[in-house]
């Protein structure tokens, strides 16, 4: 039994040249379907599909020095982009100045080749920092990507065999700022403060304008972030067959005044990568409703007159339900209901619903 995973592996800088040069060609492609499509929108009330901004670009690859696939792919991507955001016209590729688009440069299955320790693409060899033994897979579809430090990476689809997690437990997750993730059996995920521990240091190097220090800044913490989750996660992966999230949304909680600390928890970030590691490793992933997870009691499953509520209760992290007497922590309580509710258990108080 097999699934695709996506390998990044590390660009050496020497190809960063070439690789710009491809990426402005890119931005160029983009820019003139965008022109297009809109055009097309307005003046006959047709959308393009890809086939038909195929028709357009056939031998653009030629005169812009790219490769077919990547014109095509090109193309794909913008007809997936629109409709996926349901607008006219898409933003446009920027290949200079402060809003600069970071480099993409997409490929089909098929294009790239791997050979005595390097990549073939478009008639020029790359050699990458290869991690993953890349001989030991068929290249699928990828892209070469560029990050805000100007570091190139290469990214590729490829397929490799499941391997399924011998955990047997079952973990609802709770999702909070003053702790990253709760379980319903205890364990908890603290929040590191990855943004909060660095900000001074970031905010120095911002009014000095130390451009090259404010992004080495960001990439530390988004490392470290990355780190701390990948690790959190691959532990749960590995003990559990069932795992239940909340159903909070980090996007909504990002647009006021708790921004800082939401982004700083990454809980998009964790969400996606128990998704996708679930999925290789055989585990049930569902989510689930958070609403009045907090306020029920998970041993009586009641709604009892000492629960916390509002804002006022916020700050209270244990509480003794006035119907059984048991006493809860907070966000234990709250991953135990979420389990219930993966479980298709509704408790009283909590209107069932899986996400």
């Amino acid at each position: 039994m097999t699934a695709t995973k996506t390998l990044k592996l590390r660009v050496k800088d020497k190809h960063a040249r070439l690789l710009s040069e491809w990426a402005r060609a890119v931005n160029f492609t983009w820019n003139y379907i965008n022109e297009l499509s809109e055009r097309s929108i307005r003046e006959k009330g047709v959308f393009l599909s890809s086939y038909d901004i195929q028709k357009y670009t056939d031998g653009a690859g030629k005169l812009l020095g790219l490769h077919s696939h990547t014109v095509q792919q090109v193309g794909a991507e913008y007809v997936t982009r629109r409709k996926q955001f349901k607008k006219r016209r898409l933003q446009w590729r920027k290949s200079s100045g402060a809003k600069r688009s970071l480099g993409w440069i997409p490929f089909k299955s098929g294009a790239v080749k791997w050979k005595n320790g390097t990549l073939t693409f478009n008639k020029q060899t790359f050699k990458v920092w290869d991690s993953y033994g890349l001989g030991d897979y068929a290249l699928r579809a990828g892209s070469f990507n560029e990050d805000s430090r100007g570091r190139w990476y290469f990214n590729v689809v490829v397929e490799v065999e499941r391997k399924l997690s011998p955990g047997q437990g079952q973990v609802g997750i709770d999702l909070g700022l003053k702790t990253t993730a709760t379980c319903s059996d205890g364990v908890k995920f603290e929040n590191g403060r990855f943004y909060r521990d660095l900000e001074k240091s970031l905010g120095l190097a911002q009014r000095a304008r130390r451009k090259a220090r404010v992004r080495a800044i960001h990439a530390k913490i988004a490392n470290r972030r990355k780190d701390a989750l990948h690790k959190f996660s691959n532990a749960l992966v590995a003990r559990c067959g069932v795992i239940v999230v909340g159903d909070v949304s980090s996007l909504k909680l990002a647009k006021t005044t708790m921004a800082k600390s939401v982004l700083d928890a990454g809980w998009g970030q964790l969400k996606t990568m128990l998704e996708y590691k679930c999925d290789h490793a055989g585990i049930v992933f569902k989510v689930a409703s958070e609403r009045n997870t907090t306020q029920t009691c998970s041993n009586c499953q009641q709604l009892p007159d000492s629960r916390p509520r509002g804002i006022a209760g916020l700050g209270i992290r244990e509480w003794i339900c006035s119907g059984c007497g048991i006493t809860h922590d907070r966000d234990v309580n709250a991953a135990r209901n979420i389990l219930a509710l993966g479980h298709e258990r509704p408790v009283v108080g909590i209107p069932f619903q899986i996400g």
